[in-house]
């Protein structure tokens, strides 16, 4: 119900504004930001949210050590004015700033930042981004109970305005780790008062019950509704936000969402269909966007389920999908084939290629593995999330399916949550899925096969594939021969074939003229006390 009074709501909404001073006019003059959200926001906890859309709001919400300039993702100031890294990169000393402050006004703390971390570390969590902390210090033996005192981690409060990190190898990554969204500092106070500090969807991030630190606060979220935050006066760097406000539109239709932009209802949208693309290039180019991003498309198979669990299946179903096809006839000529998880040219590390589009080979390795001609194979079923073209993409993967090796594939659309909560508990045969890289580095793909990390759609556990990861990579002496064992890595997991890869990613979305500070860059990552709206 509340859904459908959420569409109407946009439905008034675009005809309210076709006369008059529209949405957007009006947020210019009055300093709010619309902008698409692409989906109901599942959660507003750091150590909880593993989708894009939730990671937006955060952004506005929460801020950790350090931050990210959007134009060229360099790391800056957040809680910590500054810091050093030690030569052998293995120590981090942050010193924070004496102005930080949470959103009631009472100062942030030197605790508040440690605590912050025992939480995120903590086994009860179930935080699906602890894996991101292994390497410091006993991080990942304290989050599978092998040690119960976290003073043992690698975490050290020097004194009330120093903080310290120890890390087992250098990573060169981790100072983006620490700018993503999970690494927010969250309140100790808030969390205790409305629930388990443990608990997933406690109260706490509720309006009026949320304490947060970053550049806004949460001033309404109900769900199928628009999410309002508004600026923080307690934030640091307070003076130097422009915006008053952002309102976060949960569309999950692209259709609707560019019928709004046109409207004049949102400053930016989430994303934008394909066959709008040529339309926006002809007719008004100055607002369209279309640009690289730091992404794969991909299925992933449920490795608990017995057919799925002969490696031949795996890749003859891999084998038979046409990516250029689909490229071409879907998805109107945007994106790129992938046949590896890592997307080319992230940090200049290019993955291998280790099978093509092969019906030929498809269908021997079908055979092989006892379904010729996919007799006895049976129907199974894959799903995928509301949005067109996900619906498009499986219905062509369906017939190719079908007629490369006569198997039988029924499709399920699965509204948002629904559709996380089915993969959270493995209850599907193969699932639609995504990822967007959390830092530039092969590592936030490659992580996805490890059997520790909580966004492994797949299930998939290979003792060997862990200590590649966790061992191998980290041990190499040279920028270069971490990339060459990068390399191997993925060629292993790929030989494995847990997941299947479709394409590159390109973002593609509508912004306003009117909107600065708004950058397209490879991780879409947006750094609200930067933008600033004027005129057209």
């Amino acid at each position: 119900m509340l859904k459908y009074v959420f569409v109407i709501w946009i439905v008034l909404a675009m005809v309210g504004c076709s006369q008059g001073e529209s949405r957007v006019e009006e947020g210019n003059r009055l300093g709010i930001l619309h902008i698409g959200a692409g989906t109901d926001i599942r959660s507003l906890d750091p150590h909880v949210a593993t989708d894009s859309n939730s990671g937006l709001v955060i952004a506005s919400l929460h801020e950790g050590l350090v931050t990210l300039n959007p134009y060229d993702l360099s790391i800056e100031p957040g809680l910590a004015e500054s810091w050093e890294v030690s030569e052998d990169g293995k120590i981090y000393r942050f010193h924070i700033r004496d102005n930080a402050k949470w959103s009631d006004g009472t100062a942030v703390t030197i605790d508040d930042i440690y605590w912050t971390f025992q939480r995120y570390l903590n086994p009860k969590m179930g935080n699906p981004w602890a894996f991101m902390l292994f390497p410091v210090v006993n991080a990942e033996e304290y989050l599978k109970g092998n040690i119960s005192n976290f003073s043992e981690v690698g975490f050290n409060v020097v004194d009330q305005n120093t903080f310290e990190i120890y890390l087992s190898e250098a990573a060169p990554y981790f100072m983006q780790l620490l700018a993503h969204q999970s690494s927010a500092v969250v309140s100790r106070k808030a969390i205790e008062e409305h629930g388990e500090v443990t608990s997933r969807f406690s109260q706490w991030t509720r309006a009026g019950n949320m304490i947060s630190n970053g550049p806004f606060y949460l001033e309404r979220w109900d769900v199928f509704q628009p999410l309002i935050v508004k600026k923080n006066p307690h934030y640091w760097g307070a003076e130097d936000v422009s915006l008053n406000g952002i309102i976060f539109y949960p569309i999950d239709d692209e259709k609707t969402e560019e019928r709004m932009y046109r409207a004049g209802l949102l400053h930016k949208t989430y994303q934008l269909p394909e066959s709008k693309i040529p339309f926006y290039q002809r007719e008004a180019p100055e607002g369209l966007v279309v640009e690289p991003y730091l992404g794969t498309y991909f299925y992933s198979f449920n490795m608990h389920r017995d057919r799925f669990q002969d490696v031949r299946v795996r890749k003859a179903l891999a084998m038979s999908i046409d990516r250029q096809a689909i490229i071409d006839n879907v998805l109107n000529g945007i994106n790129e084939p992938a046949y590896a998880m890592t997307p080319p040219g992230t940090i200049g590390y290019y993955p291998p290629k280790t099978f093509e589009y092969n019906p030929e080979r498809a269908r021997e390795l079908l055979a092989e593995a006892g379904y010729p001609n996919g007799e006895g194979f049976g129907e199974f079923e894959l799903i995928y999330n509301t949005l067109d073209a996900h619906r498009k993409i499986a219905v062509a993967v369906q017939q190719m399916w079908k007629e490369t090796l006569n198997i039988d594939v029924t499709l399920a659309n699965q509204e948002w949550k629904v559709y996380l909560d089915t993969q959270d508990n493995f209850d599907f045969d193969i699932t639609r899925a995504s990822w967007i890289g959390d830092y530039v580095d092969p590592m936030t793909f490659l992580s996805l096969g490890m059997s520790t990390n909580g966004s492994n759609t797949a299930g998939f556990s290979d003792p060997e594939y862990d200590r590649l990861l966790q061992e191998y990579v980290p041990s190499a002496s040279t920028s270069e021969e971490r990339l060459e064992r990068f390399y191997e890595a993925e060629a292993y997991l790929m030989e494995r074939m847990p997941y299947i890869p479709i394409y590159t990613y390109m973002q593609r979305y509508l912004i306003h003229p009117s909107v600065e500070g708004l950058p397209a860059n490879i991780r879409q990552e947006f750094n609200f006390r930067y933008v600033r709206l004027g005129e057209e």
